[in-house]
């Protein structure tokens, strides 16, 4: 993805706002900054809140039913009734040709497992399920991880693992930082930890479409990256490996990354949206 450094513009005639001059300090400096257009107004935040609170029901749900012996198909279809009888729609279903409503990321399967009636779920398994949902042309987009019965202690750890990353990011998420100041956060506790963070895919800008800017790397240096401004809504979703970071994808099918050493992965992702106090949580 290309960014333009200059995209912080006042508009002739208005006097710099607040805002327009702490983002102009650091374009002046030559960081990245984000273009206007990612700064939501109050309504169209409230209508990705709005598509959140129906992502948060539908991953209420597979929690719900989720059990060893399930299809990951019947995963699918629970995302699918769910939120077209919610008036919403599933945005992973057709898109770029994805089959499915949902991924379903089994074990060694980084991200974009796609369900299938012969992949049966069984104890001990941990699985990622990934959905997204536009409700009014707005797009919310979360994850969690379920852990099928009982499993080994180092997949249960590494579920932790990865969901304590999650939260150590939104902690280092603040107003007026950098993206990179939330992967420096992730890689250190992960790594901290005896696992690893996948370095080929990312969090995004989401909620007026799938995926925008900035790009949220779940490692790297502080004070890199774009700055965060209020108003900007971003995933946060550190893939977190057992083993070595490396991944591939699935030449099957060309959607699904499995680690490289085919260790266990994890990933725990919610919708966020910055404000001047920090970031809200608009996904669960």
């Amino acid at each position: 993805m290309i960014f333009q450094r200059k995209n912080w513009v006042v508009p002739k005639g208005q006097e710099p706002t607040e805002m327009d001059k702490k983002v102009l300090y650091w374009q002046n400096k030559g960081k990245l900054v984000p273009r206007r257009g990612l700064i939501l107004t109050p309504g169209q935040i409230d209508g990705i809140r709005q598509a959140g609170v129906i992502n948060t029901a539908i991953l209420d749900l597979v929690g719900e039913k989720i059990h060893a012996g399930m299809s990951t198909a019947e995963i699918d279809k629970l995302v699918y009734d769910y939120t077209i009888s919610h008036n919403a729609t599933p945005a992973c279903l057709g898109y770029e040709g994805f089959p499915k409503s949902c991924c379903t990321s089994i074990n060694e399967e980084v991200c974009h497992g796609i369900p299938s009636d012969d992949i049966i779920l069984e104890e001990g398994d941990i699985i990622n399920v990934d959905c997204t949902t536009i409700l009014n042309g707005y797009f919310a987009d979360a994850s969690r991880m379920f852990i099928i019965g009982k499993t080994t202690p180092e997949k249960e750890n590494l579920v932790r693992v990865a969901k304590e990353c999650l939260e150590v990011g939104m902690k280092a998420a603040k107003p007026y930082s950098f993206v990179g100041d939330i992967g420096n956060a992730i890689q250190t506790h992960a790594h901290k930890n005896g696992c690893t963070v996948v370095r080929d895919l990312c969090g995004h800008g989401v909620g007026l479409k799938f995926h925008d800017e900035p790009e949220v790397l779940h490692y790297g240096r502080k004070g890199t990256g774009m700055l965060l401004v209020p108003g900007m809504v971003f995933t946060i979703e550190p893939m977190v490996n057992l083993g070595d970071w490396h991944v591939f994808i699935d030449a099957d099918n060309n959607w699904t990354v499995i680690t490289e050493d085919e260790l266990p992965s994890a990933q725990w992702e919610h919708t966020f949206v910055m404000t001047e106090n920090g970031v809200e949580i608009l996904t669960h």
